[in-house]
């Protein structure tokens, strides 16, 4: 089981026909956003051209005139990726018709900024770790080292770098604690 958002998911385990399945995905993420009038343009979904590789999988629209994003890096292949944040859209969406959660909270728990795949990889740079780092452990790890360095009240110290350090695993911890 993972926990994504403070819910519990089962996890995905796909072992053949990774192509077909990755668009089996895609189609139920656009259909069940299509329930809250959103067309195919509306929603961005980027494909692997392996979709047997390890690689993040990530869905992006324009709702209720917010950015909302989800995406999810916690299996060992796209397709399983792509799987859990179709399971996890699916779940929330059906809240969300159910009346179960508000548009507001449907917004809280999915907005972000336009240029979060940027933002990550930034944040990545700055905790020195690698671009597609999951190890929230060893980012946290670095996180404490760096901030001890450059905090304002040691010798060494920078305010401005310390306040990039802080916001950047601010992102991260979003990011992986999702996850």
């Amino acid at each position: 089981m993972v926990t994504i958002r403070e819910h519990e998911f089962k996890q995905v385990i796909i072992r053949d026909s990774y192509n077909r399945r990755a668009l089996q995905y895609t189609n139920k993420i656009i259909s069940n956003l299509r329930k809250f009038g959103l067309t195919e343009d509306d929603i961005d979904i980027s494909i692997e051209k392996i979709t047997f590789r390890k690689a993040q999988a990530s869905v992006s629209w324009y709702m209720l005139e917010e950015h909302l994003f989800f995406s999810y890096n916690g299996a060992g292949k796209f397709v399983e990726n792509l799987a859990m944040v179709a399971e996890v859209m699916e779940y929330f969406t059906d809240m969300l018709s159910e009346n179960k959660i508000t548009p507001e909270k449907f917004v809280e728990l999915f907005a972000e900024d336009n240029d979060i795949l940027d933002q990550r990889k930034k944040a990545r740079e700055i905790m020195g770790v690698e671009e597609n780092s999951t190890d929230f452990e060893e980012i946290h790890k670095n996180y404490k080292k760096l901030s001890i360095e450059h905090h304002p009240d040691m010798p060494k110290g920078n305010t401005e770098l310390f306040k990039k350090i802080n916001n950047a695993h601010k992102v991260l911890r979003k990011e992986l604690n999702e996850a």
